[in-house]
Order: structure tokens, then sequence, then C-alpha cells
């Protein structure tokens, strides 16, 4: 499927109202003020750390959520940047919020605050756990037209590992927890933007996935978004060291790797230097919808973060408990 088919699908799929095809996102205050003031969005000290858990498991009750039809034939695999139109320079920042089983990790808080107030569009893939752990953080980013959401399984399993009912659940848990949230904001009152597809995204843990859950994921109507730029900010690179790296990799259609979670390190810090100097390159900030819906997906039949191949490691330490870091 080539062109106009591809177009009309790709929007069709991701269930998307005009509002997505705009490259420049509403400014803060545009969330709902009278549901989240600036007050209630502003980032809190300490707010970033992540803890081990305490206390007995998270909640998830079951809830029916409509399903989505497959991913076509031709969106099927990973989708790693997007070709666009001579000229077009869009590039999509990408968060992830992810929480493993043993852990409640955090919320980068100076990351939102600077997204907001530059007026800076982003898409972030949510962990359902920590949509359940960060119940009032979770409903302030699935109510801000600036942000996109998606599904980052359940409690960030490897997926090349987990397979069957498990690695299902993984998937269609944070679904479940998707929809928990936007019915949340939907009983405060609060308005959806209608760019938000309903967990049409998706993103592997550690970038790793098998022909098992890769099909999974786009069997339940997901299109399956990596990244050709990664951001490294597990590590202890440096806030202008990791800021100097993206910018050379970033080009036209990019998709960047960048955790919001406290798992990044001087990400908030590194932000202030990379949006102003992309900007001075032309550049301007999509979602991934958007970006999708600007140009053609390059998509691969297999999952990795640079490279094929380079996320063995990860599967190997999920068979062995092995911890490895960073952490994608």
């Amino acid at each position: 499927m080539t062109g106009p088919l591809l177009s009309r699908a790709l929007r069709a799929l991701l269930l998307l109202g005009p509002a997505l095809l705009a490259a420049a996102p509403a400014r803060a205050g545009a969330a709902g003020p009278a549901c989240y003031p600036p007050a209630a969005l502003a980032a809190r000290p300490g707010e970033e750390v992540v803890r081990p858990r305490t206390g007995g498991q998270v909640e998830l009750p079951e809830i029916a959520i409509p399903a989505l039809a497959p991913v076509p034939a031709g969106l099927r695999g990973s989708i790693r940047r997007v070709d666009l139109p001579p000229g077009e320079k869009l590039v999509a920042l990408t968060f992830d919020l992810c929480e493993a089983s043993g852990e409640t990790s955090g919320y980068d808080g100076a990351i939102f605050d600077y997204l907001r107030a530059e007026g800076v569009a982003a898409t972030l893939f949510a962990g359902g756990k920590w949509l359940m752990s960060h119940a009032e953080r979770g409903d302030q980013i699935t109510v801000d037209p600036q942000f996109e959401t998606g599904n980052h399984t359940w409690s960030h399993a490897n997926l090349t590992v987990r397979t069957g009912e498990t690695m299902r659940r993984q998937v269609d848990d944070a679904d479940i927890a998707l929809a928990l949230r936007r019915k949340e904001v939907e009983a405060k009152g609060c308005m959806i933007p209608k760019s938000a597809a309903p967990a049409a995204l998706f993103r592997f843990p550690y970038g790793s996935c098998s022909a098992e859950s890769l099909d999974y994921v786009n069997d339940t109507g997901h299109l399956a978004i990596q990244w050709d730029v990664d951001s490294g900010d597990p590590a202890f690179i440096g806030a202008k060291g990791m800021a100097d790296d993206m910018l050379r990799a970033i080009r036209p259609g990019s998709i960047v790797l960048m955790h919001a979670n406290g798992r990044g390190k001087h990400t908030a810090e590194a932000l202030k230097i990379l949006i102003p100097a992309l900007r001075a390159k032309g550049y301007r900030f999509a979602t991934v919808g958007q970006l999708l819906a600007a140009g053609k997906p390059v998509i691969a039949a297999t999952c990795y973060s640079l490279k094929p191949g380079d996320t063995r490691v990860y599967d190997e330490a999920a068979r062995t408990g092995k911890r490895i870091l960073p952490v994608q």
C-alpha cells in the first residue's frame, strides 16, 4: 500500500481529527485549566525519583474497551522514522514513562514544564502500571492536547522473552490503563483532545520484539513505534554531550527516544539546549501521529535500537535475571 491509499489507511487507523495534522501544537493552557491550573501541572521536588515498590500489587480493574482494526499490511512492522517531502523539517520527540514490577518510577516534571512553556509537541509512551501509580499525572498528560500518549506495556516486560498469554496481557493491560485514564478525565469534565489516538501507538520495551509479539501488537491495532535517534539519557552523558549527540543524529522525520520517568539523566537540561538549536535549524516539533501523517513511514521487519541485533543483551538479561543499564 503506497501513496494516497497508505495515507488514508493511516489516518483511519489512528482515528485522528484535523487537529493532528497541524504542525504547531497548542500552547500551555489549552489542556483544560479549569481542571488543572498551572500550580497543579508544575514540577514537584523529588517527584522524579525512582523508588523500590512497597505495598501490594497495583490494582487494575477489568473494563471492556473497543477492539481496534488490525494494522494494514503497508504499516506492519516496526516504524523507525518518517520520510518527509523535500524541505519539510519535522522531528518527533518521544518520552518513555515506564515502570517495572519491583519499583515505582518517577515523573520528571521539569521536562513537562519546559515542553509546555515552549509549546513543543511530544509523544509519551506510558506503561500501564505507571499510569495507575501516577494517576494524577496520567490524567494531566491524557487531557493535554500538546501530548499524544501510547502504550509501553504494563510493566516494561521484554516481549522477545515473554510469550503467549503473559505477553498478550502486557499489551492488553496497558490498553486498559490508558482507557481508565481517559475515563477519569471525562468524569472530571475535562476535554480530551481529538488528536489522542486510543492506544493506537505502541513502543516495545528495550526496543526488542519477537515475531509473535510484533504480530500481536499489529493485530490488535497498534502501530509499533521505534526510533532512529537514541538520546542515551539513562547514561550519565551530561546535558551538553547528550544534546550535541542528538543534534548530530537528528534529520527531517526523525523519532527521538528519551525518558521522563526519572530514568533519564539531565534530560530536561539537554532539552533546553536541543530545542532552541533545532529551531535555529528550521525544525518544527510534531507528535508521532503528526509526523506519520506528513510523510511515509520507514518500516523494519523486526525491532532494534540503532542496528539489527543490538537488543540481544537485553533479551539475555531478561532470560537470566541479570540487570543491564542503561535501560530503554
